[in-house]
């Protein structure tokens, strides 16, 4: 295997160790240190994609992360990453990567013929062609638009790749690893500071890596050497290759993504993981993110060979891989000059230079004059020829105020043609932390301007496209990056010296005119992912889209995987001019995170599978699965749902556990009730704003149900509160609810409230719960706690005492969900299943029977006891459900007070909380039923209300259901119909209670 257009010396690249690779079913070779990209442009492969919308030809166009044609599925299987950038993905050995949106091969794509079809298929088209019949857009177009749409392809399997998470917390960040960032890392960390330098590439250096630069009397090379072994030298510096930054957000809080080992191979390890996603805080953040070098938009400009000549000059100078054997350069301004003259000392012969400017700057004029190049000054690229990859292009010279071509084409043969429109900032991150920019005239560009404390962009990201500014930015801001993180750091560090070629102009210049008697803008393309063309961008003016964010979305410019990067500048100058504004009156697209793409795999890191939703088991779960329990998910908790026994259903089951509490004792594990711990001198007056009711009369030792209201004033959650001391309370929430609760405190504490004393701690899983219910419960707990007075006078109902276990302290509580005598018993987790244990040792002779979640809702349905969630959706009130008992009005504000004075609150027709009963015993109503007055009226039947819990009661013998009907209190006894699917349910409207009315057995 030979590499064609590998240069035979030079180059960044490790050509002891060769490396095999597969692009679209061809073994090809490359060496350490190659991108896929630079690997395809050595072994002479250019075609290497198709375009979005009309399969045009593409070639690799850049060298970094703003390529927008070279996109490629890599690996296989279910490792398989769609839609990366060739240029970005290192070569490693056994790569295999393919083309994407084409069919059957890049070489061939039977989609190519939408490009005949391109004048019919502007921009805006599918607005005007597609949604003029609805019912053709459901059968026929969207079908097929979905089918040809997209690019790579999901993996059809998991990810078997690792990725993890790291959270650091720094003073300087700095972002950009070129001569800036090198700078600024150097003297922020001389200074004190602890320093964290990332930077996208495998290798820090940055355009030092690529252009014959001279720093301190070392090479560009030898000096970001020296740079990066002194930095990997500081204990508080880290350093962060192969690092992309691609989020800022508030409080200087960013989140970078570090490629540690290949993808798309599936060999990654827990230990190896191959990305990292990282959490950084700093203090400060320098941003020396560089610059993105423009494409020209002139016609056919996006054939494969047309590349960005900077990127020409990287692969030729860092990866000794010449794009091309013989070139034309078309440029408007002197940077691109020196990118020819590499590749002509690199043995590319340079046919011309066509400098889109009057006249060229004299430097660069006589440094082509020694290397016999020809210089067209005045000229612009009129059309490019070739097919599968440039030919040829045609020249003419221009009118002086470059609107028209004129005279004849001059023809040049090539294969390679070179572009460069001037350099663009990188200034996302500056806009993701609401900095705002402005425009730089001299180098028609958007540079960062006001911004608040904490930020510094500098060098090219700053617009100070020379390496002594780059040097000089780098070294101040580093200084004064530490300086405001709070370190003197002695001396001023001394700035590098350097030699480089004198800055020249650019020209304005941002459409080219078409060949005398073509429509301006045909072909050429803005943004070439999308191809969005010059003249869409023309005709979304004609049409109206004035505003830049209009335009964006109907031309789809900037909508592709680079976000704009080369074209987005050029489609903001072309409809500036469109529409008589000034490019600065036109202003920018948003720029949001992230830069640039990021896999969901490490956006997920670690947190998949179990570790997405972990599975939470209380102490006692050993003892239910000894026991046969079948669980349920409730939260993240796994509680047992029922214990069958031998040959048992769930129904049967279920029923033989409500019957046994009813009649005898049963136990059920409670510790997944959410329970937080609330301690202070304002704690009574906190619970007082955040309660409906009143818990400044609550006294030490007693215990009350409470309902929390959002300031909607719906319910929120509910649950008991114990006063355990005074300043001290234990609340209890339910299972799924108990973070938000704790977050909903927490919040009004630290915002709303900062002035009352309180603290609030989760103590969910410190303590172990058994709750027993039933008329033998007392029986069962007077022998295994002796040292406490279980009498029903001693001892009342919503009472709290400390005593001990089986010989474990406890908190016992006369607390029933079920309406029978029962008390919950709480102890350390740790002793949890001993005390589970012991009280059914205890409860042996009295028939104590386990009961799962099942059980309980029979038996809490059965009494009218709500749970929140189920009874309520958020749009139910305290009056709803028939407990405005509990709204005090003899206490000061609490939170949903003001809401229960609107009129809406108190309409008439408000759904009530009702019971249901069915006209035959043995139907169960499903859970979210509808129901209805008269079922045989014509559509759309008005609806009553819905079924909230619905349950076969084996004590009653009859389903027995609870619902929200409109004005359902006012309805009792009406009949209701409940159409199914399969039949209609007829029942009747009744209290919620619906077994012992009167509340006599719970007090034992």
């Amino acid at each position: 295997m030979t590499q064609p257009l590998r240069r035979p010396q030079g180059g960044r690249i490790d050509r002891g160790k060769h490396l095999s690779f597969v692009f679209n079913g061809e073994r090809m070779e490359g060496f350490a240190g190659d991108t896929l990209a630079s690997a395809l442009i050595a072994n002479g492969r250019h075609l290497v994609a198709r375009s979005f919308k009309y399969h045009r030809p593409r070639g690799i166009m850049a060298a970094g992360v703003e390529e927008p044609n070279a996109m490629v599925q890599l690996g296989r299987g279910a490792a398989t990453i769609p839609n990366l950038k060739a240029t970005e993905i290192p070569l490693f050995d056994g790569l295999e990567a393919d083309s994407v949106n084409c069919w059957p091969s890049v070489d061939f794509d039977m989609n190519a013929v939408m490009g005949l079809m391109s004048r019919f298929l502007p921009a805006g088209f599918y607005y005007k062609t597609f949604m003029a019949s609805l019912g053709l857009w459901h059968r026929l177009y969207e079908p097929r638009i979905r089918r040809a749409a997209g690019w790579g392809r999901a993996p059809d399997g998991p990810d078997p790749d690792c990725y993890d998470h790291k959270h650091v917390h720094c003073d300087v960040l700095v972002v950009g690893g070129g001569p800036a960032g090198l700078a600024a890392a150097t003297a922020a960390a001389s200074g004190g500071a602890r320093v964290i330098l990332a930077d996208e590439q495998d290798e820090f250096g940055g355009s030092l890596l690529s252009l014959n630069r001279t720093v301190d009397g070392l090479s560009g090379g030898d000096w970001v050497a020296g740079q990066i072994a002194a930095l990997a030298g500081r204990v508080e510096t880290r350093l962060l290759p192969r690092t992309s930054v691609t989020g800022y957000y508030d409080g200087n809080y960013l989140i970078a993504v570090e490629r540690r080992a290949p993808t798309g191979d599936g060999s990654s390890t827990p230990g190896n993981p191959c990305m990292r996603l990282w959490h950084i805080r700093t203090k400060q953040v320098v941003l020396a993110t560089g610059a993105h070098e423009r494409p020209l938009a002139f016609p056919n400009n996006d054939r494969p060979g047309i590349m960005l000549a900077g990127s020409a000059q990287t692969y030729a100078n860092r990866y000794a891989a010449l794009p091309g054997t013989r070139a034309v350069l078309f440029t408007n301004n002197d940077g691109a000059y020196e990118a020819a003259f590499d590749l002509h000392d690199a043995g590319v012969m340079i046919a011309a230079i066509v400098d889109a400017r009057p006249a060229a700057d004299a430097g660069p004029a006589e440094a082509a004059a020694r290397r016999g190049i020809d210089i067209l000054p005045g000229h612009a690229v009129a059309d490019t020829n070739g097919r599968k990859r440039i030919s040829g292009v045609d020249v003419r010279r221009m009118t002086p105020d470059s609107r028209e071509l004129m005279g004849p084409a001059r023809k040049f043969t090539c294969d390679l043609l070179l572009m460069s429109g001037g350099w663009s900032p990188a200034v996302h991150l500056f806009s993701h932390a609401g900095g705002k920019l402005k425009f730089d005239d001299e180098h028609a560009c958007f540079v960062p301007g006001a911004v608040d404390a904490g930020i510094r962009s500098i060098g090219a990201a700053a617009g100070r496209f020379s390496l002594a500014a780059a040097l000089q930015d780098g070294t101040r801001a580093g200084a004064e990056a530490a300086r405001a993180a709070g370190f003197d750091g002695g001396g001023a560090s001394p700035v590098p010296s350097c030699e480089e070629p004198a800055a020249g102009t650019v020209a304005a210049l941002w459409l080219f005119p078409p060949a005398p008697g073509a429509a301006p803008g045909k072909n050429a393309f803005v943004d070439l992912q999308n191809d969005t063309t010059a003249a869409d961008i023309l005709l979304a003016a004609r049409e109206g889209f004035s505003s830049v964010e209009h335009m964006k979305r109907y031309t789809l410019s900037g909508f592709g995987t680079d976000q704009g990067k080369t074209g987005n500048i050029n489609a903001l100058a072309i409809l500036s001019s469109a529409v008589g504004r000034t490019i600065p009156q036109t202003g920018t697209t948003t720029f949001r995170p992230p830069y640039t793409p990021l896999p969901f795999g490490v956006m997920a890191g670690r947190n998949i599978g179990l570790m997405n939703d972990p599975a939470r088991t209380t102490p006692m779960h050993d003892c239910h699965t000894a026991h046969g329990a079948v669980f349920e998910d409730v939260g993240q908790w796994k509680r047992p749902w029922y214990f069958p026994q031998a040959g048992e259903t769930m129904d049967v089951a279920v029923a033989r556990e409500c019957l046994a509490v009813r009649e005898r004792v049963g136990m059920l594990d409670a510790s997944t009730l959410g329970k937080i711990d609330i301690q202070g001198p304002d704690a009574t007056a906190f619970l007082n704003r955040i309660y409906t009711n009143r818990w400044d009369t609550l006294k030490v030792g007693q215990v009350r149900y409470g309902l929390m209201c959002h300031e909607d004033g719906m319910v929120f959650d509910d649950g008991t509160c114990a006063r355990l001391g005074d300043n001290h309370f234990l609340m209890t929430t339910t299972s799924g609810g108990a973070a938000n609760v704790l977050n909903w405190l927490e919040e009004y504490l630290q915002t709303v409230w900062p002035d009352l004393n309180v603290y609030c701690t989760s103590v969910t899983e410190q303590w172990a719960t058994v709750s027993l219910s039933g008329p033998r419960a007392r029986d069962v707990l007077k022998k295994i706690c002796s040292d406490v007075n279980l009498s029903a006078d001693a001892f009342p109902h919503m009472s709290y005492r400390a005593g001990s276990v089986d010989g474990v302290p406890a908190r016992i509580f006369r607390i029933s969900f079920t309406g029978e005598l029962g008390f919950e018993i709480n102890v350390p987790a740790g002793y949890g299943a001993r005390v589970w244990n012991a009280v059914c040792d205890a409860g042996r002779e009295f028939g104590i029977t386990p009961y799962g979640t099942e059980t309980m809702h029979v038996l809490r349905a059965e009494k009218g006891y709500i749970i929140v969630g189920q009874e309520t959706d958020g749009t139910i009130t305290p009056a709803d459900l028939g407990m405005a008992w509990i709204v005090s009005g003899a206490k000061g504000d609490f939170i949903g007070k003001r809401s229960f004075a609107r009129a809406d609150t108190a309409r008439a027709d408000r759904k009530h909380l009702v019971g249901i009963l069915t006209e035959d015993p043995g139907a169960v109503l499903p859970e979210g039923a509808q129901l209805v007055a008269d079922p045989k009226g014509s559509p759309p039947i008005p609806l009553l209300g819905h079924v909230t819990s619905s349950y076969r009661s084996a004590c009653l013998g009859h389903s027995i259901a609870l619902a929200l009907v409109k004005s359902g209190r006012d309805r009792m006894g009406e009949q209701v119909f409940a159409p199914l699917e399969d039949r209609v349910v007829t029942a009747r409207i009744v209290g919620p209670v619906f077994y012992d009315a009167k509340g006599e057995r719970l007090h034992g």
